[in-house]
């Protein structure tokens, strides 16, 4: 063996196989070096292993060893020594993972090339056998770009094909002669690969026929930096791997750049040009041309010059489509979203003159010039407030940090169907979200649509389409848009909806309003997710470059949703499609059925309600609850007109000169509530509370006991039964010990049913009681939207930690509230529970369910996983409400005759009990997907069962 080993020789054991006796047992030896030469030599032995049992002796001559040609290598495993295990390798094979490695070694060598004395050369990307410096050279008159490793005596050695004599002749066939050519000035060219950054030897063609230098650059397929004297070109190969790079992974420049010079030479050692400022002009140049491309402006016989501003006129609609009747019309509306994006910020860096677009309105931005121009004669106009929820984008847009900045973020109109990026539809955002800045990019895409219904979705609707039409006249005349003949709704999208004040969420919700299926309005969010990876790189560009830059990506984003729409027919709309056929077909059971338990004078009146206000939004929104709420303020008023009246006809029932049975009974509830809170808020101190906060505690407690004192004393007058229970509770506890926040106060409702107590303070409690759910129930509601809306802000919003703490502090508040009104809810319903027994009442509790922690949730929210827009669960918090519009009111048991206003409790409240059924078994079969699909019990055709779009059928409530 000659060389060094080129690792430990190791013992292998076979075993050769003979049915006539016993299987004789062999060791392998096998020796491995590397010759001088490079070549990797091989030395094998075999040996008799001792046997375990008898075998043939080696002098055997039936013992017949094998041959290495014998030896199937594939078909034995060597016996190696442990290795040390690496995390992730266990599914690696020892002896493919070491065969590998000496493999890749084997290549740093000449291997069995090694024998060629002459060939020196060998070139890695076209994997061919090594060859001479003549050859080589005459192999690459076609491929100037290859990268060439040269053997030196030791190793090879990277070398240019420029310093081996090869010169690239443009303008000619490859290897043909030019007989004028002219070489570049100092002869330095620079061309960038995606294998790296090339150091050639250009000759341009000097012939009369010949092309200008920049042309032959591209003939040759290589994008020069500049058309004068160009010394510097990338090859269109790596143009387009860096655009598509660009649009998958946002990669930046710099770094794409920094990783080809360093695959040129990763060791700093060679000198790299810096191509870097080039790479970033062409880069932006062959974005602009195929956009220009892909456009068909190449083949207009007008020019380039010739493009007019994005526009888009309608396409894939039917001629004669303007005729077509309200239930086909809806097909051809316009869906719109608009939406700000403040993280694509940009620095206050260069000047429009120093860096123009090159698009210059041509795609998706608007065009700079005329935009700034309108911007900087209403700029100055101050934002309306919000008379909503205090919107940001609203209130705020005044106030937005700009220091630093020439753009605060971007605004843009999609399509809310199909979320593509709609032409000259966005423009930059100097300070805020202002109105000014929207109505210009949304009257830019208005006028260039010639369709009859356009449906708008923005987070902000409520406030800013409310002057939107007197602002439409100030727009310069060619975006002035004409409303004659035309439809314009506008609409909150669902995510942000449930933030809204109450008329909102009825008015401009999609899911009350006809003609927009299932549209979400969402639309935008989505397309920031995928450009907002882009914000840290365009934040340094110049205007015009991150203008064509953003441009191209929105480019991209539509393009990649168009390849996508064949995919998504097969997987996406298909299921969709099911899923929606066997949700409809479930709806038009639920409402034929709570359609036949309405009154039909009732169900006509409403359809007629509902249909006014879809062709006219400013007609009274029948969405909205006309229920008044039965609050404790309102019952006390009613008690205290009711003992004026009874003053006035000498009836006093009092027993005390100041303090009636139903102000006692309100008395004693503040007095529960107070408890409520201050013991709250002694179990919510710290451990150790300082003396400033023992001493406000023991303040609030000792103002607790004296009115608690006061209210006992008329108590007795009352309720003479709770004087012994008193007693007996004191004589059982420790008085000194006892705290106010744990004073029993024996109302009606704390009293056994055995105790004897006064039948109208019970119903005056009931009362009470009645409405102090209805109240804590509201309060829930209310909590749990704000809430909601405060951990959506912070999410979105908040950065740092001196505002995130604040935030939070705010959401520990929210939450305190929230737990706070579920107390006082319970102990409503505990109360109620208790005088229900004693008055008989019934029904109430289909009103006031008990209200655990799960169904603390807004509207919106998911329930549990799995769950959609669509199939989502909503609380029964929040359909208190609607049942509630059934309800007779509380004091028909005292205006009427005692006997038919009970009759007519007892028939809304049945009515109550039924639609809680119907709806919950609907819920629940939304929620279970609807798997098998209910058989429909009715002899009535599918496109016979009624719905909201058309009077009930002949016999729906026989």
């Amino acid at each position: 063996m000659v060389g060094r080993p080129s690792k430990r020789a190791k013992l292998s054991r076979y075993v050769d196989v003979n049915e006539a006796r016993p299987a004789p047992t062999y060791e392998r030896f096998r020796s491995y070096g590397i010759q001088n030469d490079g070549e990797m030599s091989v030395n094998t032995e075999y040996m008799l292993s001792q046997p375990t049992h008898e075998v043939p002796t080696v002098d055997d001559p039936s013992a017949t060893l094998p041959s290495f040609d014998d030896w199937n290598e594939t078909e034995y495993q060597e016996t190696e020594e442990p290795e040390p295990q690496v995390e992730g390798s266990e599914n690696i094979p020892r002896k493919q993972r070491t065969a590998a490695v000496y493999e890749i070694i084997r290549l740093e060598g000449r291997g069995s090339e090694g024998t060629r004395l002459n060939c020196c050369c060998w070139n890695r990307q076209c994997n061919s056998s090594m060859v001479c410096l003549t050859c080589v050279v005459h192999r690459h008159l076609s491929n100037p770009l290859h990268r060439i490793d040269m053997w030196n005596g030791s190793f090879f050695q990277s070398i240019t094909l420029k310093a081996l004599g090869l010169r690239v002749q443009l303008g000619h066939t490859p290897g043909e002669r030019c007989y004028n050519a002219q070489p570049v000035s100092c002869d330095e060219f620079t061309v960038i690969d995606a294998h790296g950054i090339h150091d050639v030897a250009v000759d341009f063609c000097g012939c009369e026929t010949a092309q200008i230098r920049y042309k032959q650059l591209l003939r040759a397929r290589w994008f020069p930096a500049t058309t004068s004297d160009p010394r510097t070109a990338a090859t269109f190969g790596v143009l387009e791997l860096f655009h598509l790079l660009s649009f998958e992974s946002k990669v930046s420049a710099y770094e794409f750049y920094h990783s080809l010079a360093r695959r040129s030479d990763n060791t700093g050692i060679s000198p790299i040009k810096d191509r870097y400022s080039a790479f970033m002009r062409m880069m932006r140049e062959w974005r602009h041309i195929l956009q220009l491309m892909r456009a068909g402006r190449g083949h207009d016989p007008n020019g380039i010059k010739a493009t007019p501003d994005g526009r888009v006129c309608g396409i894939n609609i039917p001629n004669g489509w303007e005729n077509s009747p309200p239930d086909i019309r809806w097909r051809y509306a316009l869906f719109l979203a608009i939406d700000a994006n403040f993280r694509l910020k940009r620095k206050a860096i260069s000047t429009d003159d120093r860096d123009p677009s090159l698009n210059s309105g041509w795609a998706y931005f608007v065009e700079e010039r005329a935009y700034k121009d309108f911007l900087s004669e209403r700029i100055t106009e101050p934002q309306e407030r919000s008379t909503c929820v205090s919107h940001n984008a609203v209130n705020s847009a005044d106030t937005k940090a700009s220091r630093g900045l020439a753009a605060t973020g971007v605004g843009s109109v999609v399509c809310a169907r199909h979320e593509m990026r709609l032409p000259n539809s966005v423009g930059d955002l100097q300070k805020g979200e202002k109105y000014v800045n929207m109505d210009y990019l949304v009257f830019s895409v208005l006028v260039s649509f010639g369709l009859a219904v356009f449906n708008l979705s923005y987070d902000i609707a409520c406030q800013w389409h409310k002057k939107i039409w007197s602002r439409n006249s100030m727009m310069p005349q060619r975006l002035q848009f004409n409303r004659e003949n035309k439809t314009v709704r506008f609409f909150v999208p669902k995510f942000h909806l449930k933030a809204h004040i109450q008329s909102c969420q009825t008015t401009f919700s999609f899911n009350f309003s006809k003609w927009v299926g299932r549209t979400d309005g969402e639309a935008p969010e989505r397309g920031w997710a995928d450009i907002n990876r882009v914000a840290t790189s365009t934040r340094e560009m110049g205007p015009g470059n991150r203008r064509d830059t953003l441009d191209d990506h929105f480019g991209d984003w539509n393009w990649k949703k168009t390849t996508m729409l064949g995919m998504l027919l097969r997987r996406t709309l298909l299921r969709k499609l099911k899923e929606a056929a066997t949700a409809g077909r479930a709806h038009r059971e639920e409402l034929a059925e709570l359609e036949g338990a309405i009154d039909a004078s009732t169900l006509a009146l409403w359809r007629v309600d509902v249909e006014a206000w879809e062709e006219d939004n400013t007609k009274p929104n029948p969405f909205e609850s006309r229920v008044v709420p039965m609050t404790q303020a309102m019952v006390r008023l009613q008690f205290a007109e009711r003992e004026r009246r009874d003053l006035q006809d000498g009836i006093d029932s009092s027993l005390h000169a100041e303090i009636s049975p139903s102000v006692l009974v309100a008395n004693g509830l503040e007095l529960e509530d107070q408890q409520r809170r201050l013991r709250a808020d002694r179990k919510s101190s710290s451990q150790n509370p300082t003396d400033n906060q023992r001493a406000k505690l023991q303040t609030r407690s000792n103002a607790l006991q004296r009115k608690l004192d006061a209210w006992v004393q008329v108590q007795v007058l009352y309720m003479p039964a709770v004087a012994p229970l008193r007693i007996r509770a004191q004589r059982d506890s420790s008085p000194q010990h006892e705290l106010p926040e744990d004073f029993t106060l024996f109302l009606p409702s704390q009293l056994n049913p055995t105790t004897p107590c006064d039948l109208s303070l019970c119903q005056i409690e009931w009362q009470l009681r009645y409405a102090q759910a209805d109240d804590a129930l509201n309060d829930v509601r209310q909590n749990v939207r704000l809430h909601a809306h405060l951990n959506t802000f912070k999410t979105l919003h908040i950065r740092g930690q001196r505002a995130s703490t604040r935030a939070r502090s705010a959401l520990d508040l929210a939450e305190t509230k929230k737990c706070a009104s579920r107390l006082k809810y319970e102990a409503a319903r505990v109360a109620l529970d208790a005088l229900g027994e004693r008055l008989g009442m019934v029904g109430w509790r289909d009103t006031f369910r008990p209200l655990n922690v799960s169904d603390m949730r807004p509207m919106g929210d998911v329930g549990s996983a799995g769950q959609s827009e669509g199939r989502r669960d909503i609380p029964w918090i929040w359909k208190s409400p609607v049942l509630a519009f059934f309800r007779w009111e509380m004091d028909a048991d005292y205006e009427g005759s005692h006997a038919y206003a009970q009759r007519q409790i007892s028939i809304r409240e049945g009515l109550i009990r039924h639609f809680s059924m119907l709806w919950r078994d609907a819920l629940s079969a939304v929620v279970a997907g609807l798997d098998p699909v209910p058989e429909v019990h009715t002899e009535m055709a599918e496109d016979q069962m009624p719905s909201l779009e058309g009077p009930p059928l002949q016999g729906d409530h026989e």
